[in-house]
């Protein structure tokens, strides 16, 4: 079976809101098989404008990805982070 990958772009307007969301990711995460390929950090872009920064994850599969990232409390902590998400 494939793997599973989340791409998420985010735009935080709440650094002390965000905190909690950081933190309580990765054990989530990680009970679903989940690791951070890249997570944020400083970054450049080589052409064209910036966007906010991205945090790649990999799961084992796709069954496995869909419970860490629909999970209740990612909608309950990205609201106090005041997170807004960038689309393509």
């Amino acid at each position: 079976m494939a793997k599973g990958y989340w791409i998420a772009r985010v735009d935080v307007k709440n650094e002390e809101g965000y905190k909690p969301y950081a933190a309580a990711n990765p054990a989530i995460f990680k009970k679903y098989g989940g690791r951070f390929l890249v997570r944020g950090g400083k970054f450049d872009a080589a052409e064209g404008s910036t966007r906010a920064p991205t945090s790649s994850s990999s799961f084992p599969t796709m069954l496995r990805r869909s419970p860490a990232i629909a999970r209740p409390n990612i909608k309950k902590t990205s609201k106090s982070a005041c997170l807004t998400p960038q689309s393509n």
